[in-house]
């Protein structure tokens, strides 16, 4: 005679019931901090390229400066480098190379601004130099999470100084702003010969750089 089949019970079907959602959970772990160290890396990724991007940005225009002043829809005669508090923008200068692949009838030389507003870094450029009244300029942002834009400004290579032994530009006195004195529009104001940047980024902390500007 065949003996009669024998089913689980309900302990055993509790058991396997158990075990199988412990190892899920332990697989559902696993896999979620693997699919967040993914995003973590990406997300790093990311924002490393867009800083070194807006950096690349910046030293592409200061690399490319030109003493150049224009005069604004104001009609008021703008120098050719201008910055700092006592300015109208954060930075303001006229760069060279400003390519034109369609041989278009404009200049090859372009004004940029560097502005800072609502925690991002901005650039601005116009299509002409010498702008007229109704004269728009192209915003593009550059850089989000900026907590502020600081910039120091080098006069003459005679002002410059190192810091004690080393060959480190001592920056702590050089001036904040580069700007025409107030109540004297369109008085001449030479270029300085370096300046140095300080972004304060709210997830990388301060970064700075120093530019020379190329010579006259």
């Amino acid at each position: 005679m065949r003996a009669p089949s024998r089913g689980f019970t309900l302990i055993e079907v509790l058991i396997a019931l158990a075990i199988t959602a412990f190892v899920a959970a332990v697989a559902y772990r696993s896999l979620s901090a693997a699919m967040l160290g993914v995003e973590r890396t990406r997300a790093t990724a990311d924002r490393t390229y867009e800083i070194n991007r807006a950096w690349m940005i910046i030293s592409r225009d200061l690399n490319q400066f030109v003493a150049r002043p224009i005069r604004d829809e104001f009609g008021q005669e703008e120098p050719a480098l201008t910055g700092g508090p006592a300015a109208r923008y954060a930075l303001s200068f006229t760069r060279l190379g400003w390519h034109n692949p369609n041989d278009q009838p404009r200049s090859y030389l372009q004004r940029v601004n560097y502005r800072l507003e609502d925690g991002a870094l901005w650039r601005d450029t116009y299509a002409v130099l010498d702008r007229a009244p109704d004269t728009q300029p192209q915003e593009v942002k550059l850089l989000d999470g900026v907590e502020y834009l600081e910039l120091l400004f080098l006069p003459t290579i005679a002002q410059a100084q190192a810091t004690g032994d080393s060959l480190e530009l001592e920056t702590g006195n050089w001036p904040d702003s580069w700007a025409v004195e107030p109540g004297l529009p369109g008085s001449e104001l030479a270029p300085p010969v370096a300046l140095e940047i300080t972004l304060q980024l709210d997830d990388w902390g301060e970064m700075r750089r120093l530019y020379a500007l190329p010579p006259l």
